[in-house]
C-alpha cells in the first residue's frame, strides 16, 4: 500500500512515520508513506498557497493551482484522493476497512478556511472528518486515518488482535488486566484467573456490552449485532446497569 499526504507542513510527519507499528510496517515494505509539500508546487517566488475568499469573510482559502499541480505530479492516477475536513462524512472503523482494501490513496490536508471548491470538484473522491470538532489543519486527522488503516493491512498486526478490538464486532472493547494480581487493593477479576475459556469469553462479552451501553449506546441499535449480544444486552437491562454483577466463576 502507498499513502501520499499532501500538506503545507510535511515536517510534522517525520516523528510519526518513524515510530512504533507504522515504522515497522514501512521498514518491512508493507506500506510506503510519503509527505508531499504543496508549497513546492506554487509558481510565485514566495510560494504563496492561500488568498482571500471571494465574497468576503474571515480567514484565507488555499489556492487551487498548487494543490492541483501536487495531485497531478505526486499522486498515483486512479487512486482515491481523500480531503480531510470537518464537513466530511465521519471516519469510522468501517471506512478504515474500506481504505485498507485499496492499493493506496492520497490524503489532502487543508488549512485556514479550507481549500478552493474547484479542487474538490475536480480531484477529490471522498471527504472525511475524524470528529465533530475543528482542528487547525488536516495533518492530525491524516495521522489518525493512516494509523487506523495501516494496522488493518495484512501482516501488520495479528488477525486475532484485530478481531477483539473496539468496533470489530460492533461493540467497545472489554477491559484488560495484567500482573500483578493485586494492585493497591484492586484485584484482577477471579474469572480471568479461572482458566475457563467459555466463561471468560462470556464475561468479556458482557463487559463489552456494559461499556458500550455507558459510552456509545447507539451502537447497540445496529441490526448487524449477533443474537447472543442482543440477548445478553436485554438481560443486563433487566438486571439494572450491570454494576455489581457476579464477576466470579
Amino acid at each position: 500500500m502507498t499513502v501520499t499526504i499532501l500538506t503545507l507542513f510535511p515536517d510534522l510527519f517525520a516523528g510519526y512515520l518513524g515510530s512504533s507499528i507504522l515504522a515497522r510496517a514501512i521498514a518491512r515494505g508493507q506500506v510506503a508513506v510519503k509527505a508531499v509539500d504543496i508549497r513546492a508546487f506554487a509558481t510565485d517566488k514566495h510560494h504563496v498557497c492561500d488568498d482571500a475568499a471571494y465574497g468576503g469573510g474571515p480567514g484565507m482559502v488555499m489556492k487551487p493551482e498548487p494543490i492541483a499541480a501536487a495531485i497531478e505530479v505526486a499522486c498515483v492516477p486512479g487512486q482515491k484522493v481523500v480531503y480531510l475536513t470537518p464537513a466530511g462524512r465521519r471516519f469510522t472503523q468501517g471506512v478504515a476497512e474500506e481504505l485498507a482494501r485499496e492499493q493506496g490513496f492520497t490524503l489532502l490536508c487543508g488549512r485556514y478556511e479550507g481549500i478552493d471548491q474547484r479542487v474538490i470538484d475536480a480531484f477529490v473522491t471522498d471527504e472525511l472528518s475524524i470528529g465533530d470538532y475543528v482542528l487547525s489543519g488536516g495533518e492530525v486527522a491524516a495521522m489518525a486515518v493512516i494509523d487506523a488503516v495501516v494496522r488493518l493491512v495484512p501482516g501488520v498486526i495479528t488477525g486475532e488482535s484485530l478481531e477483539e478490538e473496539s468496533f470489530a464486532q460492533g461493540l467497545l472493547e472489554y477491559p484488560h488486566y495484567t500482573r500483578p494480581e493485586d494492585f493497591r487493593g484492586r484485584r484482577v477479576p477471579d474469572i480471568l484467573l479461572s482458566g475457563h475459556h467459555e466463561k471468560i469469553r462470556r464475561w468479556r462479552l458482557q463487559k463489552s456490552i456494559e461499556k458500550t451501553m455507558k459510552n456509545r449506546p447507539e451502537l447497540l441499535d445496529s441490526p448487524a449485532l449477533p443474537e447472543e449480544v442482543r440477548e445478553l444486552a436485554a438481560e443486563i437491562v433487566r438486571e439494572g446497569d450491570g454494576h455489581g454483577r457476579d464477576e466470579g466463576a
